[in-house]
């Protein structure tokens, strides 16, 4: 499934993004570099047994271990204390990246409940795409009777495009849902 998301990219979309923004060597065209998929947990404060159950989840999603992120600073207001652990993340590349995106774009999205496509105004300006996602139910790999609490992540797609136009045409050519 991957390996035909990555023939797909060399075989038709590089040339299709050549043409259109008239590249005149293959290492101009955009590629999606990273992804980065973040789950920030504040009640990880006050419990840190939640942490356990949000890696072991971000791993079955992403099929890769993730890190539990850290407080950079305290806050006296959050009760937060710097290097306290408040999340978990992880950073798929290569073929991971790829099977990931494949899954996301045909699988999971279109299981969001009055989906509509995704919106095109996540961009950042340096063509980096975030993505907001509500609940981690939308992956097939999660049962649903064994999840104790609703949890969001953030899917930050990092590309080499320069303009968020050009990022655009990327994700859309990989199949990336955006409305209409």
């Amino acid at each position: 499934m991957a390996a035909r998301m990555k023939d797909r990219f060399l075989n038709e979309i590089t040339p299709a993004l050549m043409q259109k923004f008239n590249y005149t060597t293959v290492m101009q065209v955009p590629k999606v570099e990273k992804v980065v998929i973040n789950i920030g947990m504040g009640e990880a404060v006050s419990n840190s047994k939640v942490l356990d159950v949000a890696v072991e989840e971000l791993r079955l999603i992403t099929g890769q271990k993730p890190v539990v992120t850290r407080a950079k600073k305290s806050i006296a207001g959050f009760k937060l204390r710097e290097n306290m652990p408040i999340g978990v993340k992880v950073t798929l590349r290569g073929e991971r990246m790829y099977y990931f995106l494949d899954k996301l774009f045909n699988v999971s999205l279109p299981r969001v409940r009055d989906f509509r496509g995704v919106s095109n105004k996540a961009f950042d300006g340096r063509g980096n795409y975030t993505l907001g996602l509500k609940e981690q139910l939308i992956f097939p790999e999660i049962e649903y009777d064994k999840v104790d609490k609703v949890r969001g992540m953030d899917v930050v797609i990092v590309t080499t495009a320069k303009t968020d136009e050009e990022s655009r045409e990327l994700l859309t050519q990989l199949g990336m849902p955006f409305t209409k």
